[in-house]
């Protein structure tokens, strides 16, 4: 088992720690509800520090991200990034990832833990031009700072005006002490902040220092619980829950990543795919009843045939009623549609909603 820079912190402010894609993380401190709310109204910090990182150099960097990644990278410019995914040979997705442009021919490729080794195996398969690859995975640490309140909390730790950083862009520079720190408005909560990459030797002194600028803002730890009841509030896909190798980003709605002005791996099926209409598609829902849906649990219809099943689901702690996603055929998926989970011996009646479920 692995353990991120930050372990014995963890350990020393009492986190339940469990065994997460090889590594040693933090679920929870506190408590999920009490976690989860302080991110929707104030500020906490996650160590995120076993999501993999690669750095793709050289001139042929962009020409290799263009062919493994479905998103269009041609339109990034330095300090922007971008939300991807990496379509497989088979209409499934390898991972997704989010793509920064650090400089010219130098980009940074963020992506999911338990799928470091495999994804780099996919795009080192597909470098035929020779782009230069490092991967950083094991040197590098990622804090995510969010809440409403980060801007506020953060100020006084950076000569970067944070207000000014804008969705989905970055800085490099200096923070917390340290200098040459990603600042990258981007996050998987739904309520603003920043995430922090730096090397595993900064890691510690960065996160003293946030906790003391943030003090007085109510700033605490947060936990892989909450970070996974914030994600599915606002709708984010889970790599291994809602896509995975047999799901297609036109079935998961990520259409919006999916860029066919150019071709890029398995686009001419996907295109096709797009074209004739998926025949499922990730739903959004909310119980109607009480219940709590988890994944697996079947979705039915009025009669209680089998129609799909439940990706991901939570009680969700801001709107306090059942929520979850699934896949269903595509006739059940016009919103307010009626569906029912079977939890148990009981189907819970459903309607398909129109995300986000917590609108802020």
């Amino acid at each position: 088992m692995k353990n991120t820079a930050l372990t014995s912190t963890h350990e020393s402010l009492g986190a339940k720690m469990v065994p997460f894609a090889g590594y040693n993380m933090p679920v929870q401190y506190e408590g999920v509800n009490i976690e989860h709310e302080t991110v929707r109204q104030a500020v906490g910090v996650f160590d995120v520090s076993h999501m993999g990182e690669f750095l793709i150099e050289g001139e042929h960097a962009l020409d290799l991200i263009q062919k493994v990644s479905s998103n269009d990278a041609s339109k990034l410019t330095i300090g922007k990034a971008q939300y991807s995914c990496l379509p497989n040979d088979n209409g499934g997705i390898v991972d997704d990832l989010i793509i920064y442009k650090i400089k010219e021919d130098t980009y940074l490729l963020v992506v999911n833990a338990s799928n470091i080794e495999k994804d780099w195996n996919w795009i080192q398969s597909k470098n035929d031009a020779g782009a230069t690859m490092r991967n950083l995975s094991e040197d590098y640490s990622l804090l995510a700072i969010q809440g409403p309140k980060a801007i506020e909390a953060m100020q006084s730790i950076t000569s970067h005006d944070l207000s000014a950083i804008k969705f989905y862009n970055f800085v490099v520079g200096d923070f917390a002490g340290i200098d040459n720190v990603i600042i990258s408005a981007t996050g998987y909560t739904g309520s603003g902040g920043f995430e922090i990459y730096c090397k595993n030797s900064e890691v510690k002194q960065i996160w003293d220092n946030v906790f003391k600028a943030g003090a007085d803002y109510g700033i605490k730890p947060i936990g892989l619980a909450a970070r996974d009841t914030l994600r599915l509030e606002m709708g984010y896909c889970l790599y291994g829950n809602d896509i995975d190798d047999t799901t297609s980003p036109i079935e998961a709605g990520l259409g919006w990543i999916t860029k066919f002005t150019k071709e890029f791996t398995n686009s001419e099926a996907l295109k096709a795919e797009k074209e004739r209409g998926a025949e499922r598609k990730l739903i959004a829902f909310e119980l109607d009843g009480r219940g709590i849906p988890r994944q697996g649990y079947d979705i039915v219809d009025g009669n209680r045939n089998k129609i799909g099943h439940v990706t991901s689901g939570t009680m969700s702690p801001s709107l306090g009623k059942g929520i979850g996603l699934g896949y269903v055929p595509t006739v059940f998926t016009d919103i307010n549609s009626k569906i029912n989970i079977q939890i148990r011996k009981n189907a819970v009646p459903a309607t398909v909603i129109k995300l986000p479920f917590y609108k802020g």
